[in-house]
């Protein structure tokens, strides 16, 4: 199965396998300290008992010794009196043991009962002592309790650690299901990407896990690129036609000069116009080649503090005279020596793009109005004019390639304007804002870090 080849589960049978060796380490652990504990236990209980049993006199000694094994329910209890000879002379042990000799530490040692056979000898520990009348007391316990205490343990650890194992197994052949699950529907929608359906995104839940996060990622680059592709779509029919308006009037002033000009200067007149067609041509050539510049970010090396006021005024002085040619009112209001960083060329070209807008579209007898605000944590670069503003619907509109509204046909342009300014506000990492409502009323908003792309 392919979900064994994965690497999730290779990963989850690894931790399996390092689990059940820690248990397996947990356990004998504690098994060899419950063992131990135990067999500390039986040496202090055998060594009292040795010393309660040698202090008794010799006419209690032997009935004390038989109430101590006729009590003993469990059979754990080995005693024995034995004299200098070996000869056993009470208690239920057969021989007193060759390699437990009086006054020797607690040991273990093979020892039979009276009533065992020999060759069938527990493994016991057991003490001896020298008592005064030259006999030989032994006193002893069956330790066998311990391997009980193993065979919990083990029946413990396999009860417990095979089915935990059985459900590590369990969960990584589950987890690299979901995952190849979750993989061949991204490769499918992958597929579907790359076969053209720009619409179609990588699926995603609102959580925070890595992979919603990277497809969350995803689908913001795809909806980017949807949008730019989709731009583009229309760009090269929107040039198309742009540059063949002025380049066919250009053809047909110069055809028609050749053909009707009687003089000189009449056939200087249809050169001039036809110039004037082919500037316009290059005009937009060189408005294409510049927003491929801007929006290449070729020019963020330049970034400096830029005094947005002493901009403001220059702009103000430019474009003095065409206001007052039109009769409009052009002013400029700044607050303070505000500053931000960026390319002041670029922050130049765009404001001056929106201040030949305003211009442009505003009546005779209006006004526009520069101005220089400080907001919250931001700076606020805003342009006004008493022109007919531009509607709702055409917000987004208005930022595309060569778009201009059926309402201003008639005026010169060639719809370049607004997507240049949204391109070199986009470089600095400002906000670009179209507000409605009757006048025209544009913002640039700086925030106090804007983050550039680099």
């Amino acid at each position: 199965m392919q979900f064994i080849r994965s690497n999730t589960f290779h990963w989850a049978a690894a931790l399996a396998a390092l689990f059940a060796a820690f248990v397996t380490i947990l356990f004998g652990f504690i098994y060899f300290k419950i063992d131990g504990y135990l067999i500390a236990r039986s040496d202090r209980m055998i060594t009292t008992q040795l010393n309660f049993f040698a202090a008794l006199p010799p006419g209690r000694l032997i009935s004390a010794l038989d109430d101590h094994l006729d009590q003993d329910s469990r059979g754990v209890q080995f005693a024995g009196i034995f004299d200098a000879k070996g000869n056993r002379l009470a208690g239920n042990v057969v021989r007193l043991p060759d390699d437990l000799g009086p006054g020797a530490p607690v040991k273990s040692v093979r020892m039979a009962r009276a009533d065992d056979k020999e060759a069938d000898a527990p493994l016991v520990r057991a003490v001896a002592r020298s008592l005064d009348d030259g006999n030989v007391l032994v006193i002893g316990r069956n330790v066998d309790e311990t391997r009980e205490i193993s065979r919990v343990v083990g029946a413990a650890l396999a009860l417990g650690l095979l089915p935990a194992f059985c459900f590590w197994l369990l969960a990584g052949a589950w987890l690299s299901v979901r995952a190849q699950k979750r993989v061949e529907e991204v490769n499918m929608r992958v597929r579907r990407i790359i076969a053209g359906d720009l619409r179609e995104r990588l699926p995603h839940r609102n959580i925070d896990e890595p992979f919603s996060r990277l497809a969350a990622i995803v689908n913001g680059m795809l909806d980017e690129l949807e949008t730019t592709i989709n731009a583009l779509a229309g760009v090269g029919n929107d040039i198309a036609h742009d540059l063949r308006t002025p380049l066919t009037r250009a053809r047909l002033t110069l055809e028609r000069g050749r053909t009707n000009a009687t003089s000189l200067e009449q056939l200087q007149q249809a050169a001039d116009k036809a110039i004037g067609g082919i500037d316009q041509s290059l005009s937009i050539v060189t408005a294409l080649l510049r927003l491929a510049e801007i929006e290449n970010s070729r020019r963020s090396a330049a970034f400096g503090d830029v005094a947005l006021g002493e901009m403001l005024r220059e702009v103000c002085d430019m474009y003095e005279p065409i206001a007052e040619d039109k009769q409009i009112a052009l002013s400029a209001s700044t607050s303070g020596t505000l500053r931000v960083r960026g390319d002041r060329d670029l922050l130049l070209e765009a404001v001056a793009n929106l201040v030949d807008n305003a211009i442009k579209f505003t009546p005779r007898s209006g006004s526009v109005k520069l101005e220089l605000l400080r907001g919250e944590g931001e700076t606020i670069l805003r342009v006004t004019d008493t022109g007919p503003g531009i509607s709702d619907k055409e917000h987004e509109a208005v930022l595309r390639r060569f778009y201009r509204s059926d309402k201003i046909r008639s005026t010169p342009g060639i719809g370049l304007g607004l997507n240049l300014v949204s391109a070199i506000v986009k470089l600095h990492g400002f906000r670009l804002i179209i507000h409605s409502g009757p006048g025209g009323r544009v913002e640039i908003i700086c925030p106090d870090e804007p983050v550039g792309r680099a």
